[in-house]
């Protein structure tokens, strides 16, 4: 924890005040002139379709790429450390031990319930992905809605978990975790599942998603029982980390003596968030794994896929050299920057440290891709994942779903920007607490800022592009 102003005087807060105010206006401008001249909707996953943009795309790409610009150059004019610090130390404390007793019950209950009602419905409800309960309720209320609101709110993920509960009930801790392990097994199931995700019908045939949540539930509950749960949950699990890492963005954090509310993403600013190089390859694998899904429903995806099956590659096989490919580029581009920052600080820092310290704020980038990749579709699908849920063994057969406005594509883009928005500030917090001159620490920014409005481009892009079916896919 770094400072914690008490009573911030009045001078700082105007000045953080006007500042947070042009940041914002810059931001709403750019939205106002995109709702003018483009017609852009969620295509990530392929889970809804998108429309095409009615301007040139290298300008719709220049709007959001240059207000990420914008914004870092009006946040680089903040340069006291008391007004950096008011945002991002001060928290409002609670202890609520009786009420988090409780609720952690009352959620592990439900999350117990749920992983049979997931199996039972599975096993014994229709075998249609769109009226499928288990279907439903892992990709709308899982995927989507779930941890819109961890990031949104905060994370219930450690009281809700299921499989951590059931390992408890075990005999456990037979090995201590290798330290050498780190998190690395949580990236290799986070990149596998994101993979499976195209190339087997889960989406369609609750029987193969059941056989997908049986081995997992195998692999980490016995992972859980042999290093025991406190070290695989905080280390090896990837649902504990997604969650933990979207959570860490935020107001809502939990302390050893209850809850504190906090301006969202100042949690993003602390060393003890990414800890070791397996962390920063789990956080660049939850940027990329958004980038990945839209890609491969854009025409230029397909193109892409369909041109290396054409010289004789299975499909399965393109798709998983198209995802590890993808993050190892991201995990050079990030190093890259990395080293950049080092030599225009000038500063005996390690190339390791920084690059721990700085792959935090990232996590505010990928929760804006989250929101825009899922928010559409959640809204959409939850009145059908009520009627599932209300009769699981027997849903209608037509279930009833959202038809969202047109204007709800801005929405999506909005996530987007305020995602990179956030980003930018914090990476400016973390350059002023690692560098003791003000030019050094501004400097210090400049590489990162340039991969972020890489990413905020690249997203736009794939955001404005019309959808298409993945080809080679089984339905």
């Amino acid at each position: 924890m770094g400072r914690r102003p008490e009573s911030p005087t009045m001078s700082e807060r105007s000045a953080l005040a006007r500042r947070t105010g042009i940041v914002l206006a810059v931001a709403v401008a750019v939205l106002a002139t995109s709702a003018g001249v483009v017609a852009a909707s969620n295509v990530a996953a392929g889970l809804s379709g998108g429309s095409d943009v009615s301007v040139p795309t290298w300008l719709y790409l220049a709007t959001g790429g240059g207000a990420v610009g914008a914004s870092a150059l009006l946040t680089m004019l903040v340069t006291d450390r008391d007004v950096i610090g008011t945002y991002h130390d001060r928290a409002l404390e609670a202890s609520v031990d009786r009420l988090l007793a409780a609720g952690s019950l009352l959620l592990g209950v439900v999350g117990v319930l749920g992983l049979v009602a997931l199996f039972a419905v599975g096993i014994l409800g229709p075998n249609i992905g769109l009226i499928s309960g288990t279907v439903l309720l892992t990709f709308v209320g899982g995927r989507s809605l779930l941890t819109i609101g961890t990031y949104a709110v905060g994370n219930p993920w450690p009281a809700l978990n299921p499989w951590r509960r059931i390992a408890e009930a075990l005999p456990n801790g037979y090995e201590t975790y290798p330290e050498a392990y780190g998190s690395w097994p949580a990236v290799v199931a986070l990149l596998t599942f994101v993979w499976l995700e195209v190339v087997a019908p889960l989406t369609s045939s609750p029987r193969a998603l059941v056989a997908i949540l049986l081995m997992y539930s195998l692999f980490t509950i016995s992972s859980a029982v042999v290093f025991s749960p406190e070290a695989w949950f905080r280390r090896g699990d990837p649902l504990s980390l997604w969650f933990r890492c979207y959570g860490s963005v935020a107001p809502i954090q939990r302390t050893d003596d209850g809850f504190e509310l906090r301006y969202p993403g100042s949690r993003l600013s602390e060393a003890d968030l990414v800890t070791d190089r397996s962390l920063v390859a789990f956080v660049l694998a939850l940027v990329w794994e958004l980038t990945y899904s839209g890609f491969i429903v854009t025409p230029l995806g397909v193109r892409t896929i369909e041109a290396l099956v054409g010289i004789g590659l299975p499909p399965v096989l393109v798709y998983l050299l198209l995802l590890v490919g993808g993050f190892g580029f991201f995990w050079k581009v990030y190093w890259i920057a990395i080293d950049r920052t080092r030599d225009r600080a000038e500063t005996y820092l390690s190339r390791e440290y920084l690059g721990l310290r700085l792959a935090a704020p990232l996590l505010a980038i990928a929760a804006g891709y989250h929101f825009a990749h899922y928010i559409g579709f959640g809204l959409s699908l939850w009145p059908s994942l009520v009627d599932a849920l209300a009769m699981p063994l027997h849903p209608p057969p037509n279930p009833t779903r959202y038809a969202l406005p047109g204007w709800f594509g801005y929405v999506e883009i909005a996530g987007i920007l305020l995602g990179h928005l956030l980003a930018v500030w914090v990476t400016h917090t973390v350059s002023f607490d690692l560098f003791p001159g003000k030019l050094q620490a501004i400097r210090s920014q400049y590489p990162l800022i340039v991969v972020m409005i890489f990413f905020t481009m690249v997203s736009l892009y794939l955001v404005s592009q019309g959808s298409t079916s993945p080809p080679y896919v089984p339905s």
